[in-house]
């Protein structure tokens, strides 16, 4: 293993939760996010980044550099238990196991600081903690999803234990759980202060030892909620409704050069009502969920830029190597709550917990979601968003800022995924992976690709033109090799086939070119078997299971 040396960057991981491709200014959004686009313009900006359909998976395959089934997240824990075709299985123990080993520890073994402070999702009992995974110093949230300001009524007692087993808190410090947040505790700030603390200490300041920082966001994941005083800044600017923002957005994308110009977007699908089918009261509510989004993607940004004046003030900043992602596409049909929180959310509102009304939406009393026809407006020209294996769930905004790197204050349009990020930094690090063997333990290879020589420009693409990537989550399946995808998506009430799609002139996946090019396909789906089997991907009749707990759901969440 490599050893320390002053030459050595420092790292910033940043990702966000369930941030849409086109939200940020620098990725064609309305949203105020100075501090990510003085980044993002200054590094390079990705327009073909993957990741998985969903939160943990993604996580996982970004700290370990190999495929979520491999790493223990093959399915997202909250379903685990509910599906009794996961259990046993190896790659679905719902948190890292012992067949990865994560770049937080290979970074600590060659000589850096480590720390996290932010969304865990890779593990709630002591043993799968950050601590316990390569992070000196962590303070984190070990679900997917809190309330950002620390109110939880519902959650006590028996519901708490049923939905978190023995944990004994949402958030741990290193080793210990915590249940004393201060008052004025709002997730993205106290994640900064926590990360700004951790950065401060001596170890991080030590220049003979470089550090590795990762900060994943919990925003602007549901429920919805920000400071009122930003929120009132965007009074009003969402009152065209979803629809205009879609297309206000692709045509900011196109001026961009991040899309096309004569892309062709897919229709939008949606169950819930249409902005023109919506009376005036439920305009206002809509309208008003998207002002929230908008001022929680602020703060966000917000503090961000607290980070960046760490940097600067410690002359660190170009010294540092800053990577951004979102960990999924938009959330438009609150996936999580299917089997676990929907459920709980629903009495807890029935209860009186919970106020949303208009003037109360944003507020730590209130529990909203924006809903697909939103979702969709960040997610265009992409099918879709979050929890499914088309464009718009797995296709996310990134962007790295080195200036040691020769390939910036640009675009890139080849395909990269988040499992490229471990091997990226590694190379960067001079930190050599272990292979198939750590610690007397055998482990699972990484399966990206750094994307060094493509950044100093040795390399025209980052993957070549055969590589093969494939997703599956939900039991919804995509296999991609170059710009020929095939895709398998089950939805609510509709079996699935598969369906094929070249990106490279039909990126919102219109077309579908199956009965056109089957040869095509079948090579495709030869690729998949081979996917499914070296990774263990678990088969589940998925149609019965989603329908019924959707049933569940929307009886209790009718207004969702």
């Amino acid at each position: 293993m490599s050893t320390a040396t002053t030459s050595r960057p420092n790292f910033l991981v940043i990702v966000a939760d369930d941030l849409g491709f086109s939200d940020l200014g620098a990725f064609g959004g309305e949203i105020r996010t100075p501090n990510l686009d003085s980044v993002a313009l200054d590094g390079l900006r990705f327009t073909d980044f993957h990741t998985a359909s969903a939160c943990s998976p993604t996580r996982a395959m970004l700290l370990t550099g190999t495929d979520h089934h491999l790493a223990g997240l093959g399915q997202m824990a909250e379903f685990m238990s509910r599906v009794p075709a996961y259990h046993g299985k190896p790659g679905y123990e719902g948190h890292l196991n012992n067949r990865v080993v994560t770049l937080a520890e290979l970074l600590r073994d060659g000589g850096y600081f480590t720390v996290m402070s932010g969304k865990w999702h890779l593990g709630l009992t002591p043993e799968t903690f950050p601590s316990k995974k390569g992070f000196e110093k962590s303070f984190a949230l070990l679900p997917g999803a809190a309330n950002h300001y620390n109110f939880e009524p519902q959650l006590s007692g028996e519901t708490k234990k049923s939905l978190f087993g023995t944990a004994e808190s949402f958030y741990v410090e290193d080793d210990r759980y915590i249940n004393d947040l201060p008052k004025e505790f709002y997730s993205s700030d106290y994640f900064t202060d926590r990360l700004v603390e951790f950065l401060g200490t001596e170890q991080a300041t030590d220049q003979q030892r470089p550090f590795f920082a990762y900060l994943p966001f919990s925003a602007p994941h549901w429920p919805l909620q920000a400071p009122q005083e930003i929120i009132d800044t965007y009074q009003g600017k969402y009152d065209e409704g979803p629809e205009a923002l879609r297309q206000a957005r692709l045509a900011r994308l196109k001026e961009l050069n991040l899309v096309g110009h004569d892309v062709e977007p897919h229709p939008v699908i949606a169950e819930n009502a249409a902005w023109n089918d919506l009376d005036t009261e439920g305009r206002l509510l809509s309208a008003r969920k998207m002002e929230v989004y908008a001022a929680m993607v602020e703060r966000m940004d917000w503090n961000i830029g607290r980070v960046i004046d760490w940097l600067k003030e410690s002359r660190q900043l170009d010294n540092t190597v800053i990577i951004f992602l979102s960990d999924n596409g938009a959330e438009g049909n609150l996936i999580e709550a299917v089997p676990v929180f929907g459920t709980e959310v629903a009495k807890a509102i029935a209860a009186n917990n919970y106020d949303n009304s208009p003037e109360n939406i944003g507020r730590a009393n209130s529990y909203v979601w924006y809903g697909p026809r939103w979702a969709q407006a960040a997610t265009v020209p992409g099918r879709l968003y979050k929890a499914y294996t088309s464009e718009g769930g797995i296709r996310t905004p990134a962007f790295i800022r080195y200036p040691g790197l020769k390939r910036q204050s640009g675009i890139s349009h080849s395909f990269a995924t988040v499992m490229d990020i471990t091997p990226t930094i590694l190379e960067l690090a001079q930190v050599s992976h272990p292979g198939s063997s750590y610690k007397g333990r055998d482990i699972t290879e990484v399966k990206g690709h750094s994307w060094l020589d493509y950044l100093q420009e040795k390399d025209t693409t980052i993957h070549p033109p055969d590589h093969v990537t494939g997703w599956e989550l939900f039991g919804r399946r995509a296999i991609r090799q170059g710009d020929w995808k095939a895709v398998s998506i089950r939805q609510i009430f509709r079996s699935a086939k598969w369906e094929l799609y070249n990106l490279a002139d039909d990126p919102g996946e219109i077309k579908d070119l199956a009965g056109v090019y089957p040869y095509r396909l079948k090579i495709l789906l030869t690729h998949w078997d081979e996917y499914a089997r070296s990774t263990g991907v678990v088969e589940v009749k998925w149609y019965s299971f989603f329908s019924f707990f959707w049933h569940t759901v929307q009886r209790k969440l009718k207004h969702a």
